[in-house]
């Protein structure tokens, strides 16, 4: 990582101490980023801050899309404001659940044997992202932190089980693939909040038909067909 210009080092469930003696030494003239990592319990956690995060993997996961030639996802990382290189356990790798929570999936071009140490893909990954071009393109947009979409993703399977969109068994394939398709669209924080608007809606609606008994429309003019939650995209979630 510091070879590369990487400096903030986020650990997720390490399972053993990162800053015993023998770790220490074998990060040499990098022991004081080892020892200004932050420990996450949770891989969510860790992203919760970060408004664009790239995974990594050799393999071609059921559900989830392909991964891509670093080049190809470098103006991403480029344009970002907070990005984060997700990498798994070394024996491992990253597990599907890890995948999801990424936007974007890179794979190292290597030949027929494609399994590297996590050092090497640590390094030629960062190397791809941090110096592997000069220019710096010109950022347009600040796309919502991964808190603020994987609320949303929350809140989305909750509604689409209340409508019978997906059940229990079906509702982590299904919303794969809304992930997949909302991800693409690099989304900000007021985008992320008019989407939830939606979605609030739609859980209000749900209600009231239940408490009147129909799902025919409420007369025009009935103060109660407001729904109390504007859908304004400006609005807190």
């Amino acid at each position: 990582m510091l070879n590369m210009g990487a400096h903030d080092l986020r650990l997720v469930a390490p399972r053993c101490d990162h800053l015993d003696s023998q770790s220490v030494a074998m990060a040499v003239h990098a022991a004081d980023l080892l020892r200004g990592a932050r420990v996450y319990p949770t891989l969510r956690e860790a992203l919760a801050d970060r408004d664009l995060s790239v995974g990594t993997s050799a393999r071609i996961r059921a559900d989830l899309p392909a991964p891509q030639h670093p080049a190809q996802v470098r103006p991403l990382v480029r344009a970002a404001a907070a990005p984060a290189l997700v990498f798994g356990p070394e024996e491992t790798g990253l597990i599907n659940s890890d995948l999801e929570q990424c936007q974007v999936t890179v794979r190292v071009p290597t030949g027929d044997y494609a399994s590297l140490n996590l050092a090497q893909a640590v390094l030629l990954v960062c190397y791809e992202f941090l110096q592997g071009v000069d220019e710096q393109p010109e950022r347009t947009r600040k796309t919502a932190t991964r808190d603020e979409m994987e609320s949303m993703y929350g809140h989305l399977r909750e509604t689409m089980q209340l409508i019978g969109y997906t059940d229990a068994v079906r509702a982590r394939h299904t919303l794969r693939l809304w992930r997949a398709m909302l991800d693409r669209g690099l989304m900000t924080s007021a985008e992320t909040r008019l989407f939830r608007g939606l979605l609030r809606q739609v859980h209000w609606k749900v209600g009231d038909a239940a408490a009147r008994g129909t799902t025919e429309p409420r007369p025009q003019g009935d103060p109660a067909q407001t729904d109390p939650a504007p859908l304004d995209a400006g609005q807190d979630a």
